[in-house]
């Protein structure tokens, strides 16, 4: 898909007259749009026409929808069947164990998918034609456009300086954010939704761990924009009071891996990026849109942590004790991610000579396929640039790839060895 979309990125039809599109930028550009991150090196409202942002937009719901399910509907669609071993694949992307449900569940994503962002299309439309002046034509391509990329958590936008010149506007800010969050939540969830809605003792560990985790981050998030960015004259400061409530909610929903932005992310003090930072590697909801290590993971470590703490035999979420399998999944996911994220920002401030904040934080954004920059990407060299191309395909495709082979490669022991302790602390 990556390369499909380079080569129509590079047609002539798909930039404005008087620009020019390297294979560079057309490669970035196509691999930010399927890995749903939202970077960019050159400006997506001026540099495309309607044909090259098409080709985004087609690129970030191919993406939103996940290589793996993409291809399930490709085998449905054939043989209205899928073999046991993809199954298994699939199952383990989706967070299912229900076999024999996948296919029914192949078929809900798409028709969620399609029916939220109807549903999201139509109201930004319609601020946008109300309260924006918009003819009603151009007023539809945004709403639709917007609707897309904030669903697939994508953060691409039809505007030089995203959603800066909308700061003010608290529904399209709060519409935003709500189609940011059911996205990034995951399907497992809103499956829970749809079935058991509001009647918390019947719905799964998962599905309450991820809204009560979620809840959490979001608040925090919110909070500590407000406290670290409200007298700060370039971002928080510069809006009207009434204002800063919901645009310090909207940047701690983009965190989450969304990469829109109300206020300027180079203007952030060094202590809101650093928050900003930690709630990108911590990501939205497995089997979404979103990227980071996911929300679940993170919940999973700290509950270990505080068993452990406890000196607790069993870790325990919710009434239900989690399996030691599910611990070290989490523990792989964590700690690969951060591996792949020191080498990273290693490669950003040796090829680049970017400080270890800014690599830091463009690293992070671009392996949680985030989207959010200091201004990094569009300034520094090709080289920097291959390094973040190789991570928003590693952030999008490495946690599918590691959960999958996992579970396949699970298989009991034959022998064991003797057990002894190490020395730890």
């Amino acid at each position: 898909m990556i390369g499909i979309g380079t080569s129509l990125l590079l047609l002539p039809q798909a930039t404005d007259s008087g620009r020019k599109t390297t294979f560079l930028d057309a490669l970035f550009t196509a691999t930010s749009a399927v890995c749903v991150t939202g970077l960019t090196v050159v400006d997506t409202a001026t540099h495309w026409t309607g044909l090259g942002k098409g080709i985004i937009l087609f690129l970030v719901q191919i993406g939103g929808l996940g290589i793996v399910t993409v291809v399930s509907i490709g085998i449905l669609l054939v043989a209205d069947r899928i073999g046991l071993s993809h199954t298994r694949i699939l199952a383990a992307d989706l967070r299912t164990d229900s076999y024999s449900s996948v296919s029914k569940l192949v078929r809900n994503i798409v028709l969620t998918t399609l029916a939220f962002e109807a549903i999201f299309a139509v109201l930004l439309t319609a601020r946008f034609f109300f309260a924006h002046d918009y003819g009603f034509r151009t007023a539809a391509v945004h709403g639709v456009f917007h609707s897309i990329s904030a669903w697939n958590n994508a953060g691409f936008a039809l505007y030089t300086d995203s959603f800066i010149g909308f700061a003010n506007d608290w529904f399209l800010s709060l519409a935003m954010c709500v189609a940011i969050i059911f996205g990034g939540i995951g399907f497992p969830v809103l499956r829970t939704f749809a079935i058991h809605k509001f009647k918390w003792r019947m719905w799964p560990m998962h599905s309450k761990l991820m809204i009560s985790a979620t809840a959490v981050l979001l608040v925090l998030g919110t909070m500590m924009f407000l406290v670290f960015e409200w007298s700060n004259p370039r971002t928080l400061g510069a809006l009207p009071e009434t204002a800063r409530l919901h645009s310090a909610f909207f940047h701690s929903v983009q965190t989450r891996t969304a990469g829109f932005n109300s206020v300027d992310t180079a203007s952030l003090n060094e202590e809101s990026l650093l928050v900003s930072t930690i709630l990108m590697f911590i990501g939205g909801g497995s089997a979404s849109t979103a990227g980071g290590i996911k929300v679940s993971t993170f919940a999973l470590l700290a509950f270990v942590i505080w068993a452990e703490i406890r000196g607790d035999r069993d870790v325990n979420m919710f009434g239900r004790r989690i399996s030691e399998d599910s611990q070290r999944q989490a523990l792989t996911v964590a700690l690969v991610g951060v591996g792949v994220l020191a080498a990273a920002t290693l490669a950003l401030m040796t090829l680049g000579g970017t400080g270890l904040t800014a690599a830091v934080f463009e690293a992070v954004s671009a392996l949680s396929t985030v989207g959010l920059s200091t201004g990094v990407t569009g300034t520094e060299g090709s080289a920097t640039q291959i390094v973040l191309v190789f991570l928003m395909f590693i952030g999008r495709l490495g946690p599918v790839v590691l959960v999958a082979a996992i579970v396949l490669r699970t298989r009991p022991n034959m022998f064991r060895f003797p057990s002894e302790r190490p020395l730890i602390g």
